[in-house]
């Protein structure tokens, strides 16, 4: 029995890596955020649509298709969905562009890819 406990408990096995290493070539750009492109463009459309909502007066006379007389928040609503529409648009075409652009502009680099596993 003083044998028994005189022996350590066996300890769990330490966990084995191996590594694999590899040259590769990739290919390095600059690309633009479409995101940043896509809200400019909205918010250029709103305040397109707050400049033809009050650089024309038009919301005094009766409406010749509805026979309604709309006001000019409501003016405001209904150029705004064009606008920013339109603007959504031209921002995303803009960002496309300069993405296009940016692909021309690539260089090729060697990187040393390491990639270790656990077991």
């Amino acid at each position: 029995m003083a044998d028994e406990a005189s022996v350590p408990e066996s300890t769990p096995a330490a966990p084995r890596t191996r590594s694999d290493d590899r040259v590769e070539t990739v290919s390095v750009r600059r690309a633009p955020k479409i995101s940043v492109f896509l809200l400019l463009g909205a918010g250029l459309g709103v305040l397109v649509a707050l400049i033809l909502t009050f650089a024309f007066n038009g919301t005094d006379q009766i409406s010749p298709n509805t026979g309604v007389v709309y006001a000019p928040l409501q003016v405001f609503g209904f150029l705004s969905l064009i606008c920013i529409s339109v603007g959504l648009i031209i921002g995303g075409s803009v960002a496309l562009i300069f993405d296009r652009r940016a692909t021309r502009n690539a260089r090729e680099v060697t990187v040393d890819h390491t990639s270790v596993h656990t077991d």
